[in-house]
């Protein structure tokens, strides 16, 4: 197989998580701080994440349509990013994400799965009982009609028609990525280096390494993040930006 094909493959496999589960074992020590974000500013205190109910994250509240061009403004733990989203680039991803983001689905999410020179991943919920709603909640396809360069924004998946909520967003450019169906919606505007300055240091998950495991992801929630990978960033609140 081919390197491009190979990258295209890995994201597609590693796109809903796979492998067992297991219990956490709670552990006394308080998280380890979060590192501060560029240029010596203070970062947000995580006890600043906004916390939604989960009766207010359910699928049946995001059937909204999203403006034909929008932005939303992630703050998070290293500071505040941009996207810029325009609804011709993938509809139907686009709306999926005007309405995450309009609910507050990504606050309090962490970004579990951040590699050097590929991407950031980010938006399974940090509530298992939320995760358990959204597993099934995937959209159609949307055909690729920008490519996948540095600080674009791409919907995850496992195969075809299988998005539902993880996105990521490219640290360099990845156009072999296009061929496989991967749409971008939008691109980060402001903040880049935000997203650049990610914690990284837990690496790629398993089976290719010892980052957080997906699945373990789904059903324990930000209580196994913040347990085994304590130094993850997150996202604090997002909002949708007036037009």
């Amino acid at each position: 197989m081919s390197r491009p094909s190979l990258l295209a493959a890995f994201l597609l496999l590693t796109a809903c998580g796979s492998g067992p589960t297991a219990t956490v074992t709670p552990v006394d020590a308080p998280p380890s701080p979060v590192a501060g974000p560029p240029g010596g500013a203070t970062p947000h205190p995580a006890s600043a994440a906004v916390h939604h109910a989960p009766s207010e994250l359910d699928p049946a509240r995001a059937a909204e349509h999203a403006p034909e061009v929008f932005a939303a403004r992630f703050t998070t733990t290293q500071g505040d990013f941009v996207i810029e989203v325009h609804r011709s680039w993938a509809p139907q991803g686009a709306d999926r994400f005007f309405n995450l983001a309009r609910i507050g689905f990504f606050d309090d999410t962490r970004f579990f799965r951040v590699v050097e020179g590929f991407m950031v991943q980010f938006g399974i919920p940090g509530d298992p009982v939320v995760a358990a709603k959204w597993r099934g909640a995937s959209i159609h396809d949307d055909p690729v009609t920008q490519s996948n360069l540095r600080g674009f924004v791409t919907f995850a998946m496992a195969g075809p028609d299988s998005r539902t909520t993880q996105i990521f967003i490219d640290y360099n450019n990845h156009a072999r990525l296009d061929a496989s169906g991967f749409a971008p919606f939008g691109k980060v505007v402001k903040g880049m280096e935000v997203v650049d300055a990610l914690y990284k240091g837990y690496g790629e998950g398993p089976p290719d390494g010892h980052g957080p495991n997906q699945e373990r992801i789904q059903t324990e929630g930000n209580a196994y993040l913040d347990s085994e990978f304590p130094k993850l960033d997150r996202v604090l609140k997002t909002e949708i930006l007036a037009q």
